[in-house]
Formats: structure tokens, sequence, C-alpha cells
């Protein structure tokens, strides 16, 4: 659970407690994130979905032409930065969204708040933290408005399109841990009562605990869980061995990794339900939701995307980086902003749903190795991101597994190296990982792959099974049958 430092503080020392801390905070954030407004919001959204591409395209130029002015006038990077050019005789239209070069995480990293807004109250809006997929920490700020209207959006078309609401009973497998690592019995888990929601412990999902796991799923009547595509798979595999385990779903939610035709074959059956993708994330630029017809429908209330090879537009019918430009954040307006992710967009035509949104045929990121710890559980990049959950001074970091038991930690400083981060961070690694021997190596950059990026975490066992050095007899492989993949 991600708390404030001294709730964290106190749920970590007070096992007891953890269920009230956990409601304390689950209160804190259903107001924060609903207030009195979300069934309305959610409502006209549902209504928006029917719209007309023409009615889509005037809302969307209207609202980027009010976005773009703003930026470009109370944001002092992109105000300094168009001042530049009309001084040097640039006559661009800035109101054209071409004409803005594509931001990169490094510029948000080292111009914090020079991005902010000067006309939108700071004591009204918070500082997120995220380390992406290139395993570096990046802050946004956000304000109470924008979280509202996007956690209406999800009301809207993760739950509403599928029949649920926010008042269901519901389980999270999260990358937050609930328990120290080193504890070996149940529960692995917390029921949140403020968000009516089972949080669960990414890190404790082995073969031994995954029946403690779907019991604890049963025994709190949850109607949906949400969570890692590797981790469902790794539950719906342990079904599959022992059917009376099944607990009763209305769907399954999976998030943070693409979901492949294998491993929704398999939770679907497992479960006994539908399975549904969706895609997210913390900077609220863009979003995604699946349709019953398996489309992948992008928001477009969310912000304008564009898919680019560097900063020229990627050719039709190709892949390309997802550049996104929000639309609902004012006081952080990100134009181009490219978030780390490759994506092919569909323009076959209408979704067979009806609905006139968007359509992304494929999510080519986010695919990286997973971690193998010794007890024999597979931690997934995602999971693995929460580690530089707070203002980490790096500008990139990348984990490299050479056995269960030894890790490097590869990182580039911003300013010079930090003993400190380095024990934080390492802490924050044997939270997740166990007793494991980390090599920390400061480097001036990580060493990129043939197409300019990096792998935030590599794994090379992945080609050995975790037998040889756990003694169990399942596999590392990613694609092999990995029933224990969290």
């Amino acid at each position: 659970m991600n708390f404030p430092r001294v709730l964290k503080q106190v749920y970590s020392l007070i096992p007891p407690l953890r269920p009230v801390l956990a409601g304390v905070y689950g209160h804190h954030l259903r107001h924060r994130r609903y207030g009195g407004t979300a069934d309305a919001l959610a409502e006209e959204a549902l209504e928006r979905d029917y719209w007309t591409p023409e009615q889509w395209r005037t809302w969307q130029q209207t609202r980027l032409a009010q976005t773009l002015w703003h930026a470009a006038r109370n944001v002092p990077y992109y105000r300094e930065q168009w001042n530049e050019r009309r001084r040097r005789g640039d006559r661009a239209d800035l109101e054209v969204l071409a004409n803005w070069p594509v931001l990169e995480k490094d510029v948000i990293r080292s111009t914090f708040d020079g991005l902010c807004a000067e006309n939108v109250n700071r004591g009204d809006a918070e500082v997120e933290t995220t380390s992406g997929t290139t395993g570096s920490p990046v802050r946004f700020l956000i304000s109470r408005t924008t979280v509202r209207n996007w956690y209406a959006l999800c009301e809207a078309r993760f739950r509403r399109w599928n029949g649920l609401s926010r008042h269901d009973r519901w389980a999270m497998i999260g990358a937050q841990p609930v328990t120290p690592l080193s504890q070996t019995h149940p529960p692995f888990w917390v029921w949140n009562a403020g968000l009516n929601q089972l949080y669960m412990s990414a890190y404790h999902l082995t073969p031994v605990n995954i029946p403690g796991y779907l019991e604890a799923m049963r025994s709190f009547r949850v109607q949906y869980v949400w969570g890692h595509s590797s981790a469902l798979e790794a539950m719906a595999l342990a079904i599959q061995r022992r059917p009376a385990l099944k607990p009763d779903l209305q769907i399954v939610l999976s998030s943070s990794e693409p979901l492949t035709p294998r491993q929704r074959t398999r939770v679907s059956a497992a479960f006994g339900c539908p399975v549904r993708e969706t895609y997210g994330m913390s900077e609220m630029v863009a979003a995604a939701s699946e349709c019953a017809e398996g489309r992948l429908h992008l928001w477009p209330e969310a912000g304008v995307a564009e898919t680019v090879n560097g900063s020229s537009p990627a050719p039709a019918g190709q892949a390309g980086d997802l550049a996104a430009t929000s639309l609902l954040n004012d006081a952080m307006p990100l134009i181009r902003y490219r978030v780390g992710d490759r994506v092919l967009l569909d323009d076959s035509g209408p979704c067979p749903c009806g609905r006139h949104l968007p359509v992304i045929r494929s999510i080519e990121g986010r695919i990286s190795d997973m971690l193998v710890t010794a007890a024999g559980a597979c931690i997934s990049p995602a999971a693995m991101e929460a580690i530089f959950d707070f203002d980490a001074p790096t500008s990139e970091s990348q984990i490299i597994q050479e056995s269960v038991k030894q890790l490097r930690l590869r990182y580039v400083p911003l300013n010079k190296r930090d003993q400190a981060f380095e024990k934080t961070l390492c802490d924050r690694i044997r939270e997740r990982m166990g007793d494991v021997e980390i090599q920390v190596e400061v480097v001036n950059e990580i060493p990129r792959g043939p197409n300019g990026k990096f792998r935030a975490v590599i794994c090379k066992l992945n080609s050995r099974p975790v037998s040889e050095v756990t003694g169990r007899q399942e596999y590392a492989a990613k694609d092999a049958s990995c029933a224990h993949t969290v």
C-alpha cells in the first residue's frame, strides 16, 4: 500500500492494525478520486462513447487548442520555447500540434518546475512519481480535478463497460509490499474497506501460497480481480490443477503487462469468466479499455494520441512510439509526451461494439524479463518498477539478475554518486527479492540495444530451470508454463 510515511511506519510495526490503516488510507483515496461527482462524470463519459467521429474531432480540436494556448502562456518551459522561436522569426502556428517538439522524460526530470503551470493552485495538486519503462523516476503534478475526471473515466470504461462499479468488492494484485518478504505465513493481503478492495501482495505469489490467495478471494466474496497478466496466469494454472480453488468472479481485468493470447485463454478457462485488458499510466495522458468485441479503445478525453518514430509520424499501418498530449491536466500539460510504449493504432473502421472510440491494435512496449526469487516466484518488471516510487536522484537505471542470489544494479546519477540512495534502493529490492547480493554499478549511460533503447530488467536465468538453483520443478523461461509468475 502506498501510504503516507507516518501511516506506513505504523502499518509496518503493528500488523493487527493493518486493515484499519488500509481502510483509513482507502477512505482518503476514495474522497480524492471520486468526491461527490464520480457518478455524474461516469454517466457523461458513457454517453460520449457513442458520439460520432465528427463529434469527437470537434471536441478534441477545441480542447487541444485550449490546452496548447494554456501551455504557451502559463507554462514557463513552453512559453520560453515559443518566445525564443518567435525571436528567431519562426511564425509556426502554435495551434498545430505537429509544430510542437516531442517531449522526452529527461526534460521532465530536469525541468519539473518549469513544466508546472503558473496559474494553477499548487496547494490543490499533488506530485505523483512513476518510474516508467526506463527504470528511472519521473515526477508529475496532478490537479485534484484531473484525478477525479480520470477516475470517472476508469469507473465508466474499466468497470461499467463490464457491469461493475466501484462499490463492488474486488481484489487487486499490486506491486506495493503488504507484508515483509521474510513473512512465510499468510495473510499476504489486507482488506481496504475504504475502496472495497482486497489488496494482495505480488511478491508472495508462489506456488505454495497461491491457494491461500484464492481462498482469500472467496472468503472476502470479491466479484472481480485486477492484476498483472503474469500473476493472473499463475493463479489460473493453480486452478487448473485444483479446480476447487476457483473463486466465483464476474470478470478478470489485466493490467501493467501486455495480455498474450495464451494468457487470455488460460485465465478465462480457469476462472470461468471473460478477461478484459486495461491500459493506463500514472501520467494520466493516455488510457484504453477493452470492449466485449476484444478491441482496446483509447480514451479521447485523456489526450491526443500519436505514433512517432523519432519526431516524425510513424507510417500508416506501422507501430511507433506513443506520444500523447494531455487534455485533462492543466497543472502540468504535457505536449507530445513520449510515454515509453510502442503501439500500433487501428484504422480498420467502426468497432462492432458501436463505440466510436479510437482503437489500439497492439502494444509492443512494456515487455521485458522477469526476476526469479529463491522461493521460486517470478517478479515482473512492472512490479519491480515500484522500487523507484520516490524522488530518486537518478536519470536511468537497470537491474540485472545474474543468479537467484545475485543482482546487479546499474544507475546513472543525476549529479554524483549517492550512497544513501543506493542503500535505500537495495533495501527496496531486498523487500521484494529476499536476501540477495546486490552489486551496484555507477555508469554514465545504460547500454542500449539495436533499437536505441534498454531494458530496465534483465534476467539471465530465463533459459534455465528454476530447480537448478531453488530445488523446485518449475521453469523460469518467459515462454514456459511458469505457474508462479508475478
